[in-house]
């Protein structure tokens, strides 16, 4: 919605409350969408919580995009939190979709480091499991950094 013009001589009306409500709800859910770092963590249900992320990052966009258009359509205020919930959804999904990809191209060496990890009784094996885990990322970014070249 246009900011407010002084020559026009009044600020548009408040958004409806429906779309206010939508708004608040993008914002929430964005904020959910947020919770595919939790990945990272834990390796095992790594695929389930990104895919998790970027549905919910996805659910998020829609609701703060329709929130903004209906407030267009009927000529009221942008609904507060609408504009900030569809900056979190994007960063939400962004991070979703590099996860994701990065569960697909180390899918292996991420099953072996949970299953190392579930093994692992001590601090010192779960580092020698970390050392293996990046050993084995380090060789499979050397191959395709080799196959680019190639």
């Amino acid at each position: 919605m246009p900011a407010f013009d002084p020559r026009r001589g009044k600020p548009p009306p408040p958004a409806e409350p429906t779309a206010q409500r939508r708004a608040l709800a993008a914002l929430l859910v964005a904020l959910l969408s947020l919770t595919g770092v939790l990945a990272l963590g834990a390796p095992q249900r790594g695929v389930l919580f990104a895919g998790y992320a970027l549905l919910a990052g996805a659910v998020a966009m829609w609701l703060a995009v329709t929130a903004q258009v209906r407030a267009r359509r009927g000529r009221t205020a942008r609904p507060h939190g609408s504009a900030a919930a569809a900056a979190i959804a994007g960063v939400g999904i962004l991070l979703s979709v590099v996860l994701l990809l990065g569960f697909v191209m180390l899918g292996p060496q991420m099953s072996a480091y949970g299953r190392c990890l579930s093994e692992a009784g001590t601090s010192a094996a779960q580092q020698a499991c970390r050392a293996q885990f990046t050993r084995a990322v380090n060789k499979e970014i050397s191959a395709l950094q080799a196959g680019e070249r190639g």
